[in-house]
């Protein structure tokens, strides 16, 4: 998606769920998911395997 339609799809989006949303400030909410995006997709190239995950596991919520 370029800029266009990444702006294109905000106001769509926001307008589906009756959301004001100014001119000014849909720019800055398609500025920012522009860029999480781009992430996702650096992500999404990586050769990752399920075990690849660090994250560690709350393990004290499941001590009683």
């Amino acid at each position: 998606m370029n800029a266009q339609a990444v702006l294109n799809y905000v106001h769509a989006a926001a307008t589906a769920v009756d959301l004001p949303l100014a001119t000014d400030r849909a720019t800055r909410v398609a500025e920012h998911l522009g860029r999480t995006m781009q992430m996702a997709r650096l992500l999404e190239a990586l050769p990752l395997a399920a075990d690849d995950e660090l994250a560690q596991l709350d393990r004290k919520s499941t001590r009683l």
